[in-house]
């Protein structure tokens, strides 16, 4: 079977940094941070009192108020960034081939937003005073579900779960189903909103979190020396990806050319990483092997770079294990400094910062990067941004359960 070529046409995105490509990218080059305190419940007996909020949204600007109110915010975010990369993909589904147009949307939580409110609801009213649309408010399928609705894609549909690595698998599955001749266009990525007293505190409980509580733009610090933990984000990332001649009949323009796909499991730890970084090195290797190039090919990668002791040094550590002695031209950032760890949309976010990269050939800094770690001694841009010419370009996620997910783009 011949594996058809995959492209990226459009993009879409609601994240804590900003709702628009264009303020995204610019508030990423000039090192702006989306965190701050939580302002949406009292976090007084929290440790953690920060996160990287999405701020000024209004559903209504997207869809219609009866569809908003029946939906969870996860969902709110997966449509509306949807609507952004379909319109920036000039692509209307009505007058294209909707059979063969498909929606793969990735979140790790779902809708725990509706199901903390329910909970209460349950203990102070009961049965009778539950929402009739709690359930498809809650299912993390349903952000693929109301995207095909609202845009009528009527092709392969459906949902992948690996946690924080949700978004990039989200992806690569989107990428498959294209390359094997199951659909022409896949809406994909991820979404989340985590952002709720019980996330909060199940987070706070592992201990996983920053407690850099007098300084938020300051406290996600990605491979820095006096990183003390990630810090929570949400939003949603959705990119357009398309059949290569699909594209090219209909005079799209095209942000780059999706080549490899590579995903692997620790089979290790439940939370923790494997400390040798095998289950990060083989995905990694085997999307470089899909795309045709060595590891020294690669210009620019955008990691998973959480900001949790632990995590940052494993993947460097992996990522050493990949290049070897050729790291020389490999310059790496993590935009989770900048928008807090978006869990399940944080890799198609992280790829959209990634094709941005490569579109302007300029990479904006890793922020907060102020004394690097020395067991991450690799090329990490900090403090200003670089210019770069940028081939190829790769992003990175690694999701508890021992998930790992790598896709590969190349400049077209």
């Amino acid at each position: 079977m011949v594996s058809r070529r995959v492209v990226i046409t459009g993009m879409g995105t609601i994240n804590p940094v900003s709702h628009d490509l264009e303020g995204f990218w610019s508030k990423l080059l000039a090192g702006q941070s989306g965190i701050g305190l939580i302002d949406r419940f009292d976090t007084s007996d929290y440790p953690t009192k920060i996160a990287a909020q999405v701020k000024d949204f209004n559903a209504q600007d997207y869809m219609p108020r009866t569809e908003a109110r029946r939906m969870d915010p996860f969902i709110q975010y997966a449509c509306a960034a949807a609507r952004i990369a379909l319109e920036d993909a000039g692509l209307d589904l009505s007058k294209t081939d909707a059979d063969r147009a498909g929606v793969l949307i990735g979140t790790g939580i779902g809708g725990i937003d509706i199901f903390e409110k329910q909970s209460l609801v349950l203990q102070k009213r009961g049965v009778a005073g539950i929402n009739p649309f709690f359930i498809p408010m809650l299912i993390p399928n349903m952000a693929s579900g109301h995207v095909s609705i609202m845009f009528g894609a009527r092709g392969p549909s459906g949902c992948s779960v690996t946690a924080c690595a949700t978004a990039t698998t989200s992806i690569g599955d989107a990428f498959r189903i294209i390359q094997h001749g199951d659909a022409e266009v896949m809406i994909t990525g991820g979404t989340e909103a985590p952002i709720t007293p019980l996330s909060i505190a199940g987070f706070c409980a592992m201990k996983a979190l920053s407690t850099r509580n007098e300084d938020p733009v300051k406290s996600c610090r990605p491979f820095d020396l006096d990183r003390d933990g990630f810090v929570m984000g949400e939003g949603s990332g959705i990119l357009i990806l398309e059949e290569l001649e699909h594209a090219l009949d209909r005079g799209a323009k095209i942000y780059a050319e999706l080549i490899g796909f590579g995903s692997s499991s620790d089979a290790f730890h439940i939370v923790q990483p494997d400390p040798e970084g095998d289950g990060a090195a083989r995905a990694l290797k085997a999307a470089l092997l899909e795309a045709g190039i060595q590891a020294g090919q690669l210009d620019y990668m955008n990691a998973h770079g959480t900001g949790t002791h632990f995590n940052d040094m494993v993947e460097t550590k992996a990522l050493k294990r990949v290049l070897g002695d050729d790291r020389d031209n490999l310059a790496i950032t993590s935009t989770k400094s900048a928008t807090g760890h978006m869990l399940g949309a944080a890799g198609a976010v992280e790829l959209i910062a990634a094709v941005l990269t490569m579109q302007n050939n300029i990479i904006a800094p890793n922020i907060n990067l102020d004394t690097p770690d020395p067991d991450c001694d690799l090329d990490f841009v900090r403090l200003e941004p670089r210019e770069k010419q940028i081939v190829y370009a790769a992003s990175q996620s690694l999701g508890f359960g021992g998930h790992n997910a790598v896709l590969v783009i190349k400049k077209y």
